[in-house]
């Protein structure tokens, strides 16, 4: 992957991982991005996973061609970007190391030294010359972690943006950036869309013609797509019109009614994304919760509460900070349903999200009352 003739890429393809964080699944793999900038002095931008820090080292050695470096800039302490720090500083002992003093007291953590007699420590706004290439280092805390530092190159340009702008996928994967870029980020970033707004805010005042990322491809076409989809994402709009159905079945009759529903909601040209959560990827359907303006939720009653899978996917919308949505609620319960209290109650702390007067309760098995509680119910979705 190519940046510049004088920012080069030396990150890595992860095809062997299949839990991200052992929570998100990544059947396409993940990139680990790191970058080095060749001026009068040499300046590497992060680190890999630590799977992949002999494969990092020998690739800085290629692009090095015999120059010696002069800083590594350390963005983020997650594992997956700076497990490789210890072996880079032993291997090049004249760099210095750049980064935050929250980064520093962590690398204390992760590797018993906080590099104290070779630390530079940068807070926002402090710049760094290597010669042509100036860097202006940028605080971004809490996106996602609270020691993590952009920075700007404002000869090129380039905008290295630790998190975020990442997706899931390894680089040669072929799939729509938005698509693992949201689930990446509604699942990893999305509780802390306030911090990133402030860093959106930040970025809006810099010229920027590159956006390097930490995962997923470098950026250099249509940076306002890109942008655009950033700002909706943490201001918790919906992306576009449509409706998430997510059920929970014991026995399939509340399965039957959630495929009623979208049927009935498809045949009106309604856009229409049906999940089963005790079966699909549970944070393909949160991200679509999100992408989307209009939630259904159908569960059965289980224990006296409602069924697990759709607990955990609603605690999951709550904890991202859920919002500004229309939902609605089918309920199925034999002899004491309790599922539409128990989801109501889950979604009491979502803010500006509004309950449809229409819904479905289901006593065992649809029928034809149920029916056209369902008729009803799409009318109100998808009038």
């Amino acid at each position: 992957m190519i940046v510049s003739s004088s920012i080069k890429f030396i990150g890595v393809n992860d095809k062997n991982i299949d839990l991200f964080e052992s929570i998100y699944k990544v059947p396409h793999g993940v990139s680990y991005n790191s970058y080095v900038i060749i001026d009068e002095q040499v300046a590497v931008v992060d680190s890999v996973d630590s799977d992949f820090t002999g494969e990092w080292l020998d690739r800085l050695d290629a692009a090095l061609d015999g120059r010696e470096v002069n800083y590594l800039i350390v963005q983020h302490m997650e594992p997956d970007h700076s497990a490789g720090i210890a072996a880079f500083a032993e291997k090049h002992q004249g760099a210095k190391i750049v980064s935050s003093a929250k980064a520093f007291a962590m690398m204390k953590g992760f590797f018993g030294t906080d590099f104290s007699e070779r630390r530079i420590v940068v807070t926002e706004g402090d710049t760094l010359s290597l010669g042509k290439h100036t860097l202006t280092f940028i605080t971004a805390p809490m996106v996602h972690w609270p020691e993590v530092i952009m920075t700007y190159e404002s000869t090129e340009r380039v905008l290295f943006s630790a998190d975020a702008f990442g997706k899931f996928g390894a680089l040669d994967a072929d799939e729509p950036w938005e698509d693992e870029a949201r689930r990446y980020y509604i699942g990893i970033v999305g509780k802390y869309g306030v911090q990133v707004q402030n860093v959106l805010k930040k970025a809006a005042a810099l010229d920027i013609a590159v956006i390097c990322p930490l995962h997923g491809p470098v950026l250099k076409e249509n940076l306002a797509h890109y942008v655009n989809l950033y700002d909706t994402w943490s201001s918790y709009r919906p992306e576009e019109d449509g409706v998430v159905i997510a059920y929970g079945s014991v026995y399939g009759n509340t399965a039957k009614a959630a495929r009623l529903l979208a049927d009935e909601l498809k045949s009106r040209g309604c856009k229409v994304a049906l999940y089963d959560l005790a079966r699909c990827d549970t944070y393909a359907a949160v991200a679509d919760a999100f992408r989307y303006s209009k939630l259904v939720l159908a569960a059965a009653s289980y224990n006296a509460d409602v069924f697990p899978a759709m607990r955990e996917f609603i605690t999951h919308l709550t904890d991202r900070g859920y919002k500004s949505r229309t939902v609605s609620i089918i309920e199925n319960g034999s002899w004491a349903p309790t599922a539409a209290k128990v989801m109501r109650s889950l979604l009491e702390g979502a803010k500006d999200v509004t309950f449809t007067e229409a819904g479905v309760k289901i006593l065992s098995a649809p029928n034809g009352e149920t029916e056209a509680q369902i008729t009803a119910l799409a009318d109100a979705l998808c009038g």
